[in-house]
């Protein structure tokens, strides 16, 4: 598999060896609560009726495309997997984390390690495909998104998260600090982005807010109050801060961003071409200034 790999997927493939091996850095209570929050609001606006509506009517395949060490799929779909099949698969090692988390949980699962373009056949079709936070670092985008489709069966749901562009500074130094990272290792890097990380916890301790007067418009910037760490961070340069958060916790979510090579950002038109073009019909489209949350539903008609 490696062989077929391009540059940008094999530093894909290390770099999230590395980042889900760091267990410590995303496992404590304070990551856990905040991250199921997040994929409940910008999935089913914090309503479990519709998570639950998901899994009604028998027994479900579900896809983690791109399960990382499990984490998504185990805070979002924990409470299910006792009666449905769970399959995970992703590029890198990480596998091996989830697959140890899971039987850490007793939760019978499935994983295998493969890119998500080149799934297996013989995998069949699944109810199910998530692939939370995943398809920005991929080579292409619109193409794994047409890839994963073909693997979900006529009527099934496909969930995804992907970046969203933003503001033109932020954009700048989001490619300026990925592109100084990019020749260093991955410790290397994780200890280059803890300067970072500590000058936006510094921003965050302050609980600064600033009244901007005007709309600043070709920076992006909206007029009215605003939390002086947030407006950074959506404005200028990301630095992730949470008052609850260790460093080390702060900074793989810097690194998380940062580190990869392949890291596409896209506008709402965009997404939803590409859901077009797979024969995915959009029911939900949640946006953010981070990105683009979508839970579209295969195509009845098909041929």
């Amino acid at each position: 598999m490696a062989e077929t790999l391009s540059k940008e997927q094999k530093q894909t493939q290390e770099t999230f060896k590395f980042k889900w091996q760091k267990r410590d850095t995303y496992e404590s209570e304070a990551v856990q609560t905040e991250w199921r929050r997040w994929l409940m609001e910008k999935y089913f606006d914090n309503d479990h009726a519709r998570l639950e509506e998901l899994f009604s009517g028998g027994k479900k395949r579900v896809l983690d495309a791109g399960c990382g060490a499990g984490g998504s799929g185990l805070l979002l779909f924990e409470s299910f997997l006792d009666k449905h099949d769970y399959t995970g698969i992703d590029i890198s090692d990480s596998v091996e984390v989830a697959r140890q988390r899971f039987l850490e949980k007793s939760i019978t699962a499935s994983f295998l390690k493969s890119p998500l373009e080149s799934i297996p056949d013989e995998l069949g079709l699944f109810d199910i495909i998530f692939s939370e936070g995943v398809l920005h670092h991929t080579d292409c985008v619109e193409n794994a998104i047409c890839k994963l489709a073909t693997h979900l069966k006529p009527g099934g749901s496909f969930m995804f998260y992907v970046y969203r562009k933003k503001a033109p500074v932020r954009e700048f130094t989001d490619d300026l600090i990925r592109e100084h990272l990019s020749s260093m290792s991955d410790e290397d890097a994780w200890k280059a982005l803890e300067p970072l990380t500590k000058l936006g916890q510094i921003l965050g301790d302050l609980d600064i807010e600033i009244d901007v007067p005007q709309d600043i418009p070709y920076l992006g910037i909206k007029a009215g109050k605003q939390n002086l760490q947030r407006l950074f961070f959506y404005k200028i340069c990301k630095m992730y801060y949470r008052p609850e958060y260790t460093i080390d916790e702060m900074n793989h979510i810097n690194f998380d961003w940062f580190r990869p090579t392949n890291c596409h950002r896209h506008t709402p038109e965009e997404i939803n071409s590409y859901c077009q073009k797979a024969d995915l019909e959009v029911q939900r489209c949640f946006l953010d200034e981070s990105g683009i949350t979508i839970i579209a539903s295969k195509r009845l008609n098909q041929g």
